[in-house]
């Protein structure tokens, strides 16, 4: 009698990692009119990131690449932990379209699901196929790449590495991404492909100036199996007042694995910040990056960084916590986790 497959475990961010795959802002983006002032912020998230282990960079082409060359070591980088490859990019939030990591029976795979610009919102056609150029390069080694069908962004799921995923009904359930699929059906497509048994759909929490229609990793994070850092505003007279209270009261009703309420830790919302055009943009602390021995944190040039930091530092004890400033990737609407994403232990050699 065959014996029944293992189940796939799609880890916690905090599982002992390999590399965390980044792309290096470009002409071809929008960021052309802000490179010389993004670039010292990308350099730094990669210096933290090459101290402790592999970054793989993506750069546009050869041209790009050589300048990235250049441009690392002025910055106290670890060349020797960065990995350089080409692939034509839209841009560069790595989060929403690049791969995801399961584990089965220990083994790592990558899962590329589909991106398309948060719901068409901007060209995507590059960025959904950065995986598979990579993969052609031998960027994973050996670990096996499943193209997936549906569209699925991983800024939008944050897992606890224990079989349970937070995710937003706003942005899976949009009309933009998969718009024949139900919760049933994303919830069995997270049973057989993530190996998640439990789903906590959030329903409030929305930040101005996200255009990703409320991805999770801007709202909420586990940080371990029992504690949850979310935003929050105790400022009524701020437009994210009641929203991120609603959010609040949600996180109050969810349980652990254990059947215990969650540690809910706050995170401060940022003082108003807005572009040259006025919009106010979405400067967010939950958008940090766990990685080997630390967690990176954006900073805003804020008042509440500090306060931001102190906090996280409560729910990582045995991690140290270093502030990244992104005040001005946030002009780009997104921010250092959106800019990352981290390929667990046994992906690359």
């Amino acid at each position: 009698m065959t014996a029944p497959a293992s189940s796939p475990v799609f880890p916690a961010e905090w599982a002992t990692q390999s590399a965390v795959i980044l792309a290096w802002p470009h002409p071809h983006s929008d960021w052309v009119a802000r490179l010389e002032l993004v670039e010292p912020a990308f350099a730094a998230i990669v210096a933290a990131i090459a101290a402790r282990q592999i970054v793989i960079l993506v750069c546009f082409d050869t041209t790009h690449r050589l300048h990235v060359e250049r441009y690392l070591p002025g910055y106290d980088v670890n060349m020797a932990n960065v990995r350089l490859y080409e692939a034509n990019s839209n841009d560069t939030w790595v989060r929403d379209y690049g791969p995801l990591t399961v584990l089965t029976a220990d083994k790592p795979h990558l899962l590329d699901f589909r991106f398309n610009g948060w719901g068409g919102k901007y060209s995507a056609e590059l960025d959904d196929r950065v995986t598979q150029h990579l993969q052609e390069q031998n960027a994973f080694g050996n670990t096996a790449v499943t193209y997936a069908s549906i569209l699925l962004e991983g800024g939008s799921l944050d897992t606890d590495g224990a079989g349970t995923l937070l995710t937003t009904e706003r942005c899976l359930l949009g009309p933009t991404r998969n718009p024949a699929m139900t919760k049933i059906d994303y919830e069995r497509v997270f049973k057989t492909q993530l190996g998640i048994d439990r789903v906590f759909w959030i329903v409030n929490g929305e930040l101005q100036g996200d255009d990703t229609d409320g991805h999770i990793d801007m709202l909420a994070r586990f940080c371990n199996r029992t504690t949850i850092a979310y935003m929050s505003c105790d400022d009524s007279r701020d437009e994210h007042f009641a929203t991120l209270q609603r959010m609040h009261d949600e996180l109050l009703q969810l349980h652990d694995i254990d059947n215990q309420p969650y540690r809910l830790v706050p995170l401060p919302l940022p003082q108003a910040k807005y572009n040259d055009e006025g919009r106010r943009l979405p400067a967010s602390y939950a958008n940090f990056l766990i990685i080997n021995g630390a967690v990176l944190v954006p900073t805003y040039a804020d008042p509440n960084d500090a306060i931001a930091l102190q906090n996280l530092q409560s729910c990582f004890p045995e991690r140290e916590v270093i502030g990244i400033p992104c005040l001005r990737i946030i002009e780009q609407n997104g921010s250092l986790h959106c800019l990352t994403m981290q390929l667990p232990a046994g992906v690359i050699s």
